[in-house]
């Protein structure tokens, strides 16, 4: 398995964890005043972001991309949805 093809799970993974801890977790703690969701549901989105980005160092060193190719899919991390584009892209760009 390529480290593009374990990026891309993990990417994908951690879009998801980002999207619950964000739309679910964050409005159960304020409007039910229940916080445990959001220390699990942070834990996990923390440990999958920091995968994300180990296993976007060895995806960029894998497939050689520029450095600001790099940078912007870092960045698009921290976008919600973003992850899911990234991702379509890539699987674009390998189809080519």
């Amino acid at each position: 398995m390529s480290s593009l093809s374990i990026f891309r799970k993990v990417a994908i993974a951690e879009g998801i964890s980002y999207l619950l801890l964000l739309f679910i977790a964050m409005p159960v703690k304020y409007i039910f005043h229940y916080k445990e969701l959001v220390k699990y549901t942070g834990w996990a989105h923390g440990l999958l972001f920091v995968l994300y980005a180990a296993t976007l160092v060895l995806a960029w060193q894998e497939q050689k991309w520029k450095f600001g190719k790099a940078v912007l899919i870092f960045l698009a991390s921290l976008l919600p949805f973003m992850p899911f584009i990234v991702d379509k892209k890539l699987k674009d760009e390998r189809a080519l």
